[in-house]
């Protein structure tokens, strides 16, 4: 039995019978020509999708099926500069930060192709200072709940229990993730500023961590308007 067949132009075909398998299992071929780490960043993210979907479908079902009344967060997340309380400020400048970052971190991407290793590094800076003033904000509204309106992952003075550990559960573990990108996004600048990939030319590794942060922007899209505008 011949090990390889061609076609009609020519071209070598798929090895044929166990011994092509074998060729081709131990061989490192590829399907679709992407690069590994940005397969596996991929299939990270997918199944972050996964916790954050049941997170929130956990919190709909939760908020759905409970008798007690459930707070109004226009009330819960308004701050006052003085005079009448502003409903929802707070999220929305930390929306806002979020969104601006993810624009920062897109240009960091486009010169990091181009070869600027400096306005790359810089673009990663500002987008890991963007998350870090997220993060910081987030740490602010724990703090306003928990010490000025009582609020615990048990119990709740305003409304359903509920409320407190759904809220503490999803937003701790998208803040998380937050911070991981902020250090994740440093260390790599670092290394850009450095010159580590100045040699091969290859800045797919500020694609890779593009990735993560737009991930990290797109679920608080959805935290936001599952539960704070809901």
């Amino acid at each position: 039995m011949a090990s390889e067949m061609t076609d009609t132009g020519g071209a070598a075909a798929l090895p044929q019978g166990l011994s092509g398998f074998a060729r081709d299992w131990t061989a490192d071929r590829q399907t679709f020509h992407v690069p590994w780490g940005k397969a596996m960043m991929w299939i990270f993210l997918l199944s972050d999708t996964f916790i954050f979907s049941l997170f929130l479908t956990s919190y709909m079902n939760v908020r759905m099926s409970t008798r007690v009344p459930w707070p109004n967060p226009s009330e819960v997340f308004a701050l006052s500069f003085g005079g009448d309380p502003i409903p929802l400020i707070l999220i929305a400048i930390m929306t806002f930060i979020l969104i601006t970052s993810s624009g920062t971190m897109a240009l960091a991407v486009n010169y990091g192709y181009r070869g600027d290793r400096a306005k790359t590094a810089a673009l990663m800076f500002v987008t890991a200072a963007f998350g870090a003033t997220f993060v910081g904000m987030q740490a602010f509204e724990w703090m306003k709940l928990i010490v000025d309106e009582g609020v615990r992952p048990w119990g709740n003075p305003m409304g359903a229990a509920q409320f407190g550990s759904t809220f503490f559960m999803i937003t701790g573990f998208h803040g998380f993730h937050v911070s991981c990108g902020v250090i994740y996004l440093a260390v790599i600048a670092l290394k850009v500023l450095r010159g580590d990939y100045e040699a091969s030319g290859n800045y797919e590794v500020v694609e890779i961590a593009g990735l993560y942060w737009h991930f990290v922007d797109l679920v608080w899209v959805f935290i936001f308007a599952f539960f704070y505008l809901w």
